[in-house]
Parts: structure tokens; C-alpha cells; sequence
């Protein structure tokens, strides 16, 4: 009896890694399955809801959407880490998919008023339009885009492109504004946590060569610059391409939602890429300083 129940409890453990490992397995594809979903639904949704897409434009952005659905399939169902950076630190990820999604529905709903309103879009026409008159200020990049427009634009493509591009830069703002406040409540990205660097930041390798504080640090400060001269440098970047693709238009909702979600939602995402890179800079070099850090019995038995 007791060689048997010595079996039964030697099975019961080598069993059980074997049925959380399971687990882990099954929680990390769902997860997966629903991250890709919700992808997929983001970017359908201004096709979706904005009416008159016509059939050209509706294939090409279901295909779009398909390949960034699996795209985020695998990335979240492998072990290994492919090109999605902090995989496993949120809400680094989730605060950048929230933010695109209230940029997409957001504009999606001002292109949907023009030709169905309803009190809903009305609603949002008429924030977005109080938020576009004041960023729109000299110099400001809300005014930048407005310049993009031709010299004989409408009075309602002005104000449609204003409102559109004030509401997607307050949107970015906000995004900014709660990622620094969820740094600042939490420990992130360890939260008492081993922060894997390899799997968080699959595009950064460490050993290639110098400090790797140093690297991080430098990569931080670039995206940061970039990020904040990004909104400034497009439209100017637009505009002297103008001549060769065209003059901008709004005639087409689609280009114009697009445009400027990609305009705001980019250099917020460099923004939060920065100061998240800065942060394991920091939590490396802390971590150093504690790993060095004399111990203070040592120091008593040398004395």
C-alpha cells in the first residue's frame, strides 16, 4: 500500500506542472484568438460604419485587416517573441489599441454625419469642432494640417479636416497623459515581476554592442524627438509633395480617416515608445546599483 500510494503521489506530482503548463497554454491562445478579433474589428470598423465605401476599398481593407488579425494571432501565440514590443508589459499595448480605436470611431462617427446624422454624430461633430478651434492656433499642428488643404478648399472641408485633426490630437494627448499616470501608480513594466528585455523588445539587441543603459537611454531621447516633431514635419512633408501626388482632399472619407488617425496615432506611439524604453533604462541601472552596493556585514567583518 504504501509503495502504491508512493506512486500514486510520485504520478500526482510529475501531473500537475504538466496541467498548469496546460492552462497557460490554453489562457495564452484565447487571449490570442481575442486580441486578433478585436484587430480585426478596428480596422473594419470605419469601412463599417462610414456609408458609400465602395466595393475596391472594402476588399482591400478587409485584407489589411486579416493580416494584421493574424499577424496578432501568432505574435500572441507563440513563446517566442517576433516584432510586437512589451508583449508581456501591459498596458503599454492596450493603451495604444484604446487610443487608435477612440481615433477611428471618433472620426468614423464625423464622416457618418455628414450624410446620415444622427444625435450621436452630432454630439461628436460639435466636440470635436469646439476641440479643433482651440488647438487650431498659429504654428499649432492642428493648423498645419488645415494648410494642407488647396487654396480653394471649402468652408465645410476646412472645418471637417479641423475637427477631425483636433479631435485625433486631443485623443493622442490623453493617451500620453494616461500612460505617464499608470507609470507613475505602478511598477511598471516589472510590477514585482522578472521583465524579460529579449521578449518585451524583440527589435533590440543588447549585444550589439556598447552599454546597454546607454543604448536604451539614446533610443529613448530619439523617439521622443521624433515623436514630438512628427505632427510638425508631415504636414510640411505633405505639402511639398503636393505637386507630385496632389494637393490632400477630404472628398474621400476613407483616405481622410485614415490620414489623420495615422498622423496623430504615430507620434503618440513614439512618444509612449520612448518613455517606456527610458523606464527599463532606469529600472537596468537600478538594479545595477543594488547588484554593486556593498553589503554591510561584509564591510564590518573587514573592518
Amino acid at each position: 500500500m504504501r509503495r502504491g500510494s508512493t506512486s500514486e503521489q510520485g504520478r500526482g506530482i510529475v501531473s500537475l506542472p504538466s496541467k498548469v503548463e496546460g492552462r497557460a497554454v490554453v489562457s495564452r491562445l484565447t487571449g490570442a484568438f481575442l486580441r486578433a478579433i478585436l484587430m480585426v474589428a478596428v480596422i473594419i470598423m470605419p469601412s463599417l460604419m462610414v456609408p458609400g465605401t465602395n466595393t475596391d476599398t472594402a476588399q482591400i481593407v478587409a485584407l489589411l485587416a486579416l493580416c494584421a488579425g493574424a499577424l496578432t494571432l501568432f505574435e500572441y501565440a507563440s513563446t517566442y517573441p517576433g516584432l510586437v514590443e512589451f508583449r508581456d508589459a501591459p498596458p503599454f499595448n492596450r493603451i495604444r489599441f484604446f487610443s487608435l480605436f477612440a481615433m477611428l470611431f471618433c472620426l468614423s462617427m464625423v464622416a457618418r454625419g455628414q450624410t446620415n446624422p444622427t444625435t450621436a454624430t452630432e454630439l461628436v461633430t460639435v466636440v470635436g469642432t469646439l476641440i479643433g478651434q482651440a488647438i487650431d492656433f498659429p504654428y499649432s499642428p492642428v493648423r498645419l494640417i488645415v494648410l494642407m488643404l488647396p487654396e480653394g478648399a471649402s468652408t465645410a472641408d476646412i472645418a471637417t479636416l479641423r475637427t477631425a485633426a483636433g479631435m485625433t490630437y486631443l485623443i493622442s494627448l490623453l493617451s500620453l497623459v494616461i500612460f505617464v499616470v499608470a507609470l507613475r501608480t505602478s511598477r511598471w513594466p516589472a510590477k514585482g515581476t522578472a521583465f524579460n528585455v529579449w521578449v518585451n523588445l524583440p527589435t533590440f539587441d543588447p549585444t550589439a554592442g556598447g552599454d546597454v543603459v546607454t543604448r536604451l537611454e539614446r533610443d529613448a531621447r530619439f523617439n521622443i524627438a521624433l515623436g514630438f516633431l512628427l505632427p510638425f514635419l508631415t504636414p510640411a512633408v505633405i505639402q511639398a509633395a503636393s505637386s507630385l501626388f496632389g494637393s490632400v482632399s477630404v472628398a474621400n472619407n476613407q483616405t481622410m480617416i485614415w490620414t489623420i488617425t495615422a498622423w496623430a496615432f504615430l507620434p503618440s506611439s513614439l512618444f509612449m515608445r520612448g518613455i517606456a524604453m527610458g523606464r527599463v533604462a532606469t529600472m537596468i541601472s537600478t538594479a545595477r546599483q543594488k547588484n554593486t552596493r556593498p553589503n554591510k556585514d561584509d564591510a564590518l567583518v573587514a573592518v
